[in-house]
């Protein structure tokens, strides 16, 4: 699984206009799901993301955790993150899951999300979002999970 994972004072994502999911401080999780991925990549990616330690201690360091800020996490799904640009100007996305394990797997990250954190928000699959962000930082760090 791919992630882009940005440290924010607030998100929101829209869907046509209406609010789908929103946070204050935390991070912002773009996601995607490639073809070989499982719910047990899923789960390690979770992982990672509750204990990344990117928040400043009283000392500047980054030291501190989503989990120990108490900080929200906005779960977005985004397979343009499996876009590969190596031939030509236009990208292919044949590096992404299909859309049934793509939205099982999302829909299954969300879960064990939910059920180790209290503040988790999320897009919507397969929607044209718009995203709305103010980076912290800005601290944005990609992750790969195999």
């Amino acid at each position: 699984m791919i992630a882009l994972v940005q440290r924010v004072l607030q998100a929101r994502v829209e869907v046509a206009g209406d609010g789908v999911g929103a946070i204050d401080q935390g991070l912002l999780v773009l996601v995607c799901a490639e073809p070989a991925d499982t719910e047990a990549l899923a789960r390690k990616l979770v992982n990672k993301l509750l204990k990344l330690r990117i928040f400043a201690d009283d000392a500047g360091k980054m030291n501190r955790s989503v989990q120990d800020v108490g900080g929200g996490l906005l779960i977005v799904s985004q397979f343009t993150l499996a876009a590969d640009t190596s031939a030509g100007n236009r990208p292919s996305f044949t590096a992404a899951a299909d859309a049934v394990l793509g939205q099982h797997l999302y829909n299954t990250m969300l879960q064990m999300a939910r059920d180790a954190h209290p503040h988790v928000a999320a897009g919507r699959f397969g929607a044209d979002m718009q995203v709305h962000l103010v980076n912290d930082g800005p601290v944005t760090i990609p992750i790969t999970v195999r």
